[in-house]
């Protein structure tokens, strides 16, 4: 599920920041995670585990990446063939 999915992360993340910070980096940025909304969010939710949060943009970034693709493939089913 979503919810176990989440934890999953959360921990993974956890462990990096704790472990490796620098793959962490690494990581986010090879899944394209916004740095400035990375450090927004983690500015508006201090309060809040920093893991829960950065696995919050992850799915979040993940999410939109399946919203482009589909758009994307929808668009491609639209063209015509000799417009290909």
């Amino acid at each position: 599920s979503e919810e176990q999915l989440k934890n999953r992360l959360i921990v993974e993340i956890n462990h990096l920041i704790t472990h490796d910070f620098n793959k962490l980096l690494s990581v986010l940025y090879r899944l394209d995670v916004s740095e400035a909304k990375l450090r927004y969010m983690l500015k508006e939710h201090s309060e809040s585990d920093a893991a829960t949060v950065i696995a919050a943009l992850i799915i979040e970034r993940q999410l939109q990446k399946l919203k482009s693709r589909r758009e994307y493939n929808q668009r491609d089913n639209v063209i015509d063939e000799n417009e290909k």
